[in-house]
């Protein structure tokens, strides 16, 4: 089926071996029957067999690093603004409910995590006294407001509840502290996982923004392949096919604008900023997406230009070169990847290096050894080497000068090199000769070698 494996089975072994269209039709009638040829062989097996090789072929091709699949930020990015919108919903329904029965505490505490606390640590507001004190301010954190809040209860407008109420209220106070511990954990997870994944991203743009460009692309290597252009608007679809359906302005960023970077800049140069962060975002995501190597550096390089940028726009200072940046970025990983590697690896450098000086030093032998070649043979064996050489010197070196410059260019030689070049060129005629016989004999000469 193969030529070049009839080819070398001819060589190795001396059998004749056929490649051709024939050859190759025989054997797709032989796959096409081969059930038939085989008795035990039934097609449920060979479409069993087909159908495994498809699965582990493509298990093969989508087989990624486990700590590095993008899926589960996008998973982890979506719960956490639904948990975000959750979270609200039932801290307003809290206020609510408990604002029957306590609706001074609303002006006092304005975080929904800390209204949740209070609410199932007072439960019942007649029963605060002043011994409460030091366990709300461990709560809230503030002695001042421990204070009012127990000044408040006993001035409080709120109507009696039933324990029962009060019961009911207190544990769905719990849910919401439950829930509001999750969403907690889970942006710790999502931080974690940003870092394992796209640490060059995350370190240029935030954990957040990063994770959000992440799914609204659909995975990591799909924002990779995004121009720089397409990453500024993304999240801004609605806006860019209205702009173009009504022939308006297009926008000038998507996501990308809750970076703290777009908040800095000035409203005449927020366009001009979203342009510049969005390419480096792609570079970033392009790094993360195809390095083998998991580090920040190139996020944190790409940040510190994006500052400069920055200043640069408000006060005109110049920034650095990107060729700079990014030859400063190669040298940090190159040291940090060194010195992250073990004394059995430098001991390995080392041993590379030594052989590397051992090469060069032979090979410096090998150069003196043809040096001192010329020396021990024949002028007539040597005059083809240096002939065409010194032929196309000629007319350089018919002028004394000429003859002094190419003199001294081989002075640092060995002294064998020097007498032999010099034959040499009095035996290829390329020295000036002193008469015109003398001249036309070595000419002659010349044609006759």
């Amino acid at each position: 089926m193969e030529p070049k494996v009839g080819s070398h089975i001819t060589e190795a072994t001396g059998i004749p071996c056929q490649s051709n269209e024939f050859v190759q039709e025989l054997l797709r009638a032989v796959r096409l029957h081969f059930d038939q040829f085989i008795d035990q062989l039934k097609p449920s097996d060979l479409e069993k067999a087909q159908l495994g090789l498809g699965h582990s072929y493509s298990r093969a091709k989508v087989k990624f690093n486990v700590n590095r699949v993008d899926n589960m930020v996008i998973q982890a990015i979506f719960l956490l603004d639904t948990l975000d919108k959750d979270v609200n919903s039932f801290s307003m329904r809290v206020r609510e409910w408990y604002g029957w029965h306590f609706p001074e505490l609303v002006k006092i505490v304005n975080d929904n995590y800390l209204y949740a606390k209070l609410a199932k640590f007072v439960v019942n507001k007649s029963d605060l006294a002043e011994k409460d004190i030091p366990a709300l301010a461990d709560l809230i954190g503030d002695e001042d407001k421990a204070k009012e809040i127990v000044e408040a209860a006993k001035a409080s407008m709120g109507q009696d509840l039933s324990p029962v109420d009060l019961i009911n209220v207190q544990q769905f106070a719990q849910r919401v502290m439950n829930l509001s511990e999750y969403r907690k954990n889970l942006y710790e997870y999502l931080v974690t996982k940003m870092n394992d994944i796209a640490p060059n991203l995350t370190s240029l743009i935030g954990e957040m923004v990063g994770a959000r460009l992440i799914s609204h692309a659909g995975s990591l290597s799909n924002l990779a392949k995004c121009p720089a252009s397409t990453l500024q608007i993304l999240g801004a679809e609605k806006a860019l096919f209205r702009a173009l359906k009504t022939r308006g302005n297009t926008p000038k960023y998507g996501l990308i604008f809750h970076s703290s970077f777009i908040g800095r800049a000035s409203t005449k140069n927020k366009g001009r900023m979203a342009r510049y962060l969005a390419n480096k975002c792609s570079i970033a995501s392009r790094i993360d997406c195809y390095s083998d190597l998991s580090s920040s550096i190139f996020g944190q390089k790409l940040r510190e230009q994006v500052e400069e940028r920055l200043d640069f726009y408000d006060k005109g200072v110049a920034p650095r070169k990107n060729l700079d940046v990014m030859k400063a970025a190669i040298e940090e990983g190159m040291t940090n990847a060194v010195s992250e590697d073990g004394e059995g690896k430098e001991n390995g450098g080392t041993s590379a290096k030594k052989s590397k000086k051992k090469k060069s030093k032979a090979e410096a032998d090998g150069d003196a050894m043809d040096l001192d070649k010329p020396a021990n043979t024949t002028a007539a064996e040597a005059e083809p080497k240096t002939e065409k050489k010194k032929s196309k010197k000629k007319h350089k070196l018919e002028e004394p000068q000429d003859q002094q410059m190419a003199a001294t260019a081989h002075v640092e030689q060995d002294e064998t090199p020097k007498k032999k070049k010099k034959k040499n060129r009095e035996a290829s005629g390329d020295v000036e000769p002193k008469t015109a016989t003398e001249g036309k004999k070595k000419k002659k000469s010349k044609t006759d070698n």
